[in-house]
């Protein structure tokens, strides 16, 4: 087991994984820029090093800081967190030529599952079902709209690197294509420094379940159940939950199989998500996968009892997974409100500012995952997620009671926050009956 780790990355995730280390006695390093001098993950860890000015370029995802930070404190691993270096490659490759333990899936893995094309035709050679949609990457918009004819309208553009929902458009005719193709290239390129696009059918109300899964290098693999996450406002997740409303047993064990047999095909260590899209007809199709751990990981810690940051340390030190897939039992409903700094009145745009006053909320089933304190000033260079209120409940109907029951108590002020949304939410007589897409969040933002 390694003595200490560094954590390359902020906020409550940093502090998520602090907290792990420090039960399985490790020490930690916590890196920081000049905007996070006061968070709490700074105050927390064991030490804490300042890696650069705010802006994220120059701070967290400046490799050569980061390691230059690892080495001088001595810390013999890695822990990327999610965001930021989480899913890049090159990063797990520079760790290892450091002699530094990268805790996460192999560079190769991270890059094979990282090219959305590629991942499609792995899946597709294992017989996991995909979205029909090209088999290479798309040469120019005249093939997009080749290819487009042979799926049929509505198709959906996405950047091969892409994540987050950046660099996706939909086409529902022939007639769109030309500007949304540019402008799916040009923010691919922005965001990820590849323009390349692929294209797939749109499917027009679907569910996203997600599969997560652990594996350790010895061939050993578990999947640990679906969550729920379509929830969701322009591709960002703002909800989720453990089981899925709609998901019976059968399909459960439908989507274990194919979510392992992936992991399988790439010969995958660590934690990782498979993510599918669920149609109305009850057919799933693989689109992508996560080599890193989610922000929303804790609903799934909650009805398993499996802690998915120790796991993936004591996989990437080396450690045989403790159990089987017999093993793994299933136990109640949890849910997941984050809680952003985002105006619900205005398209949920950014609300940066000080937080004047805080209480978070307690009792039975509830926990809060968090940076922030009374006091603290929002960051306006980052995510702006504050918190994530996890609820767990005996079922799906005492969960939602409680999660409401807990949003009431909680008190942010000095900002706007996603809470007024998600007490909607709790009232929603379709939300309540699990009668909802990805799309459903667009009644309520804006109005």
């Amino acid at each position: 087991m390694f003595n200490k780790i560094l954590i390359a990355n902020r906020g409550e995730v940093a502090l998520r994984v602090i907290r792990a280390a420090r039960e399985l006695g490790i020490a930690t390093v916590a890196v920081y820029s000049q905007a996070d001098a006061e968070s709490l993950h700074v105050r927390f860890a064991d030490e804490a090093i300042c890696i650069g000015p705010p802006k994220a370029t120059s701070s967290y995802l400046s490799m050569p800081q980061i390691i230059a930070a690892a080495e001088v404190t001595g810390a013999e691993a890695v822990h990327p967190g999610s965001g930021f270096l989480s899913e890049n490659p090159k990063f797990a490759e520079i760790c290892e030529e450091h002699h530094l333990r990268y805790i996460g899936p192999s560079p190769e893995a991270i890059r094979t599952m990282g090219d959305k094309a590629e991942a499609r035709k792995i899946a597709a050679s294992v017989n996991v079902p995909i979205i029909p949609g090209c088999k290479e990457p798309l040469v120019s918009e005249e093939d997009a709209l080749k290819v487009a004819q042979e799926v049929g309208y509505p198709v959906l553009l996405k950047a091969v690197s892409g994540g987050g929902g950046k660099g996706m458009r939909i086409v529902e005719e022939s007639g769109q294509m030309g500007e949304n193709f540019a402008m799916a290239q040009a923010e691919a390129k922005s965001a990820f420094g590849n323009p390349d696009l692929y294209l797939e059918r749109y499917i027009t109300k679907p569910r996203h379940i997600e599969i997560q899964i652990l594996a350790d290098s010895f061939g050993n693999m578990v999947h640990l159940g679906e969550r729920e996450c379509s929830i969701q406002f322009r591709h960002q997740k703002l909800l989720e939950e453990t089981p899925s409303p709609v998901v019976s047993p059968q399909l459960r064990q439908e989507l274990g199989t194919a979510a392992l047999k992936l992991v399988k095909a790439v010969d995958y260590s660590n934690a990782g998500t498979i993510e599918f899209l669920l149609d109305e007809e009850g057919n799933f199709y693989f689109i992508e996968m996560n080599t890193r751990i989610q922000v929303e990981h804790p609903i799934t810690e909650a009805v398993t009892d499996i802690d998915l940051i120790k796991e993936q340390i004591r996989l990437s030190a080396g450690e045989k997974l403790g159990y089987t897939q017999q093993d793994i039992k299933f136990s109640g409903h949890a849910m997941e409100c984050r809680i952003n700094a985002a105006d619900p009145k205005n398209n949920l745009a950014p609300s940066p500012g000080k937080i004047t006053d805080l209480h978070f909320p307690g009792g039975l089933g509830v926990r809060i995952d968090s940076h922030i304190y009374a006091g603290y000033s929002i960051p306006i260079e980052y995510d702006s997620l504050l918190a994530k209120l996890i609820v767990r409940g005996k079922n799906r109907t005492e969960t939602i009671a409680r999660m409401s029951r807990a949003l009431n108590e909680c008190v942010i002020k000095g900002v706007a926050t996603t809470i007024p949304l998600h007490l909607q939410l709790m009232e929603d007589k379709d939300f309540k009956e699990g009668m909802f897409d990805t799309h459903f969040l667009e009644r309520y933002i804006g109005h």
